[in-house]
């Protein structure tokens, strides 16, 4: 397998980093473990500029995001377990086998049914390599954002049927969960039967997000950015009065932030930054 020049470039800097004689001190001495959090923090980085929609941010962080893979295949091509080529091979052949709509006869009629497929090769790939019984709930890695997480963990209980028929239901178990939760508060509980309480209160919410198709992660982080925008509008006017939200009663600032929410204007095309088309 032939690599592009710019590709061959990246991964022979990456040699030279890991050089026990003449490489980075610092990159000498990582591990799988310790690189690990950075490729965690460069996705996420990549799914925010696909959120912004900045091309130019996209360009850099999907790069780094680059460098995160190689720097495990170089580690791992210096254990001798694989190499680079290996794993571009790997993901080669499961996108032709997972593809054959693509790369084969099959018929999918449209993106619903080729989730579905999708899924269903899945499945097929884990129950030919697990030993024992195999789960549905196999493969949801326990490294994935708890949202992430609980919604994969949906998703496959609602593919062997486990799943409320509509929506409705939701709202009511969302209900009795608040009802659980509101209990324990007034039963002064301790605080891990709060955490437990709260954790299946999020869950429940997890499941509504899901049956309305809307990814929660993704909606918590759009609430994260609002929130962080209208706080720093509000910090914006009272630094302009030489003040700050420190000493200001709760009215005040809730004052402030109705009027941050009511002057929040995000006109297309005022940013100057290149954006991408979506």
């Amino acid at each position: 397998m032939t690599l592009a020049p710019d590709l061959s470039r990246l991964l022979e800097v990456m040699a030279r980093l890991r050089d026990p004689a003449r490489g980075c001190p610092w990159d000498r001495e990582q591990s799988f473990r310790t690189i690990a959090p950075y490729t965690i923090e460069e996705a996420y980085e990549v799914a925010e500029a696909c959120e912004r929609g900045d091309a130019a941010a996209l360009k850099d962080e999907l790069g780094d995001l680059l460098f995160q893979v190689v720097f495990h295949a170089r580690m791992a091509e210096e254990d001798d377990l694989f190499a680079f080529n290996d794993m571009a091979r790997a993901i080669t052949e499961k996108m032709l086998r997972r593809h054959p709509h693509v790369f084969g006869d099959a018929v999918i009629a449209d993106a619903a049914a080729q989730t579905n497929a999708w899924e269903e090769h899945k499945a097929a790939e884990r129950a030919a390599s697990t030993e024992g019984t195999a789960s549905a709930l196999d493969g949801v890695g326990t490294g994935f954002p708890a949202l992430t997480r609980a919604l994969k963990l949906q998703r496959r209980a609602a593919r062997v049927g486990f799943d409320w028929p509509d929506v409705p239901p939701i709202f009511d178990k969302i209900d009795e969960e608040m009802g659980e939760l509101r209990r324990e508060i007034a039963s002064d509980a301790a605080p891990a039967r709060l955490e437990d309480e709260i954790g299946d209160l999020l869950f429940a919410v997890v499941n509504l997000a899901r049956r309305l198709t809307v990814d929660p992660e993704q909606a918590l982080r759009g609430a994260c950015r609002k929130f962080e925008r209208r706080f720093r509008h509000m910090e914006g006017v009272l630094a302009g009065e030489g003040s700050s939200p420190t000493g200001r009663s709760l009215t005040e600032l809730e004052a402030l932030w109705q009027r941050a929410k009511a002057e929040e204007r995000q006109p297309p095309g005022a940013s100057s930054t290149k954006t991408m088309k979506g």
